[in-house]
C-alpha cells in the first residue's frame, strides 16, 4: 500500500489531521486504529436498552476558541449545555467547583461574594513557593477545604498523594468568588446534538479517507510506503520501552441500567471520601435522551488498563524527556495528542493543536 500520510489512532487529534488532509489538500490519507470503533475515548453508543452512553467516561465540550468550535460545528449541532456537578461532602450535595453557594452549604453559611473572598483568605495558609497539588489547595482554601473535598478524591484518583503531584492537576480546578455553579465558565459550551460518534462520522466522510479498525500499526506498516505519519498512540510504546514505560492513570467504569427514569440531582456527582470510586455520571443528564430507564457510570480509577491521564510527578516528566530527545530524530514522524505528547490536553486543545500542526506543514 502507498499512502503519502498514514495516521496511528483515531481519537480527536487523528480524525481532525486526516479530515484536513482529505478535505484542504485533496490527499489520501490512512487512519490504522487498534481498537474497533472511531473516535478515542469520546467514542459514545447505545447500550442494550438503547440508552447513549459515553463509553469511556463522560466528556463535555467547552472551549473559548471560536475557531475550534466553528470547525467542530462543522460536523455535528449542538445541544446548549452547560455542565453542573455536585459533590457529596458529611452528608450534603454541594456546588463543584468551589463558589459562594459551595462555602454557604458546607458551613452552612450566608455570606455573600465579598464576605466569601475574605473567608477563604482567612483559611488560606501562606506557602512560600507552591511545588505540589496540595501547595496551591492549601494555599486557595485552607487545610478544612482541602481536606473534606480535595485530598481523599486526589489519592483516589491518582494513587498517591496529593504533595507527590505538581501544581498542575489542582490548578485545573477554579475557585469562584460568585455564585456561577457551572464547572466549566467557557464561552462555547455543549453537546453533540446527535453524539460524539457522529460527528466523528462525519469528520471522515471524504473518500479520500480509509480507516483500519482492530489493526496494531506494528503488524502492518512495514508493508506500507508513505511520507509521514502523524502518531498519536503512546510514546513509549513506539519507541518499545526502550526508557521503560511511562506511568499512566488508568480508570475502569462500571455501568448500571436502571428501572427508573432518574438516578441523582445532576449529571456527574463526585464522591471524594465516600466508597472506592469517584465519581457517578447518570448519561440522560448529559444527552437529554427521553427514556424510561436510566444508565449510570461509576469511575475507578486504577494503574492498571488502557492509559488515560499522563502522570504528573518530576519523575515522569524527566522520564518522558528521555522519549522527547527521540522523538525528534524521527524525521518522518509527528508525536500528536494526550498519549505521544503525554501532556493533558482537554478536547478543544488537542483540536486545536491538530489543527496548528495541519497549517505548519501545509
Amino acid at each position: 500500500m502507498k499512502f503519502k500520510y498514514v495516521i496511528v489512532g483515531s481519537g480527536l487529534a487523528g480524525l481532525t489531521m486526516a479530515e484536513r488532509i482529505a478535505n484542504v489538500q485533496g490527499e489520501k490519507v490512512l487512519v490504522i486504529e487498534r481498537r474497533g470503533h472511531i473516535g478515542g475515548n469520546v467514542y459514545d453508543s447505545y447500550n442494550n436498552e438503547g440508552i447513549l452512553i459515553h463509553n469511556y467516561g463522560p466528556h463535555i465540550f467547552h472551549t473559548n476558541d471560536r475557531e475550534v468550535y466553528q470547525y467542530l460545528s462543522g460536523f455535528t449541532k449542538w445541544n446548549d449545555f452547560w455542565h453542573r456537578v455536585l459533590t457529596y461532602v458529611d452528608g450534603n450535595l454541594v456546588p463543584m467547583p468551589i463558589t459562594v453557594e459551595t462555602i454557604n452549604k458546607l458551613y452552612n453559611l450566608n455570606l455573600d461574594c465579598s464576605q466569601v473572598e475574605g473567608f477563604l483568605k482567612q483559611e488560606s495558609v501562606h506557602i512560600d513557593e507552591l511545588k505540589t497539588s496540595r501547595d496551591v489547595a492549601l494555599s486557595k482554601v485552607g487545610q478544612d477545604i482541602y481536606e473534606k473535598i480535595f485530598e481523599t478524591y486526589t489519592r483516589k484518583q491518582w494513587g498517591v498523594d496529593p504533595k507527590e503531584l505538581d501544581t498542575s492537576v489542582i490548578s485545573r480546578i477554579p475557585i469562584r468568588l460568585n455564585r456561577d455553579t457551572r464547572y466549566f465558565a467557557d464561552k462555547y459550551q455543549g453537546m453533540p446534538s446527535f453524539g460524539y460518534t457522529k460527528m466523528c462520522e462525519n469528520m471522515v466522510k471524504n473518500k479520500n479517507i480509509k480507516i483500519m479498525l482492530n489493526t496494531d500499526y506494528k503488524e502492518i506498516i512495514d508493508h506500507i510506503e508513505y511520507e509521514k505519519m502523524f502518531y498519536t498512540g503512546p510514546t513509549d510504546e513506539f519507541f518499545d520501552y526502550k526508557h521503560g514505560k511511562l506511568s499512566y492513570r488508568s480508570i475502569r467504569f462500571q455501568f448500571d441500567t436502571m428501572d427508573k427514569e432518574e438516578f441523582q440531582e445532576a449529571p456527574v456527582v463526585n464522591y471524594p471520601n465516600d466508597y472506592d470510586y469517584t465519581r457517578i455520571t447518570e448519561f440522560k443528564k448529559l444527552t437529554w435522551q427521553d427514556h424510561k430507564k436510566t444508565t449510570i457510570c461509576k469511575e475507578f480509577p486504577s494503574s492498571e488498563g488502557e492509559p488515560y491521564y499522563p502522570f504528573p510527578t518530576k519523575d515522569c516528566k524527566a522520564q518522558f524527556a528521555l522519549y522527547e530527545e527521540d522523538m525528534k530524530r524521527e524525521e518522518k514522524v509527528i508525536f500528536l495528542g494526550r498519549l505521544a505528547e503525554y501532556r493533558y490536553y482537554n478536547m478543544d486543545a488537542v483540536v486545536r493543536r491538530a489543527l496548528d500542526i495541519f497549517n505548519s506543514i501545509s
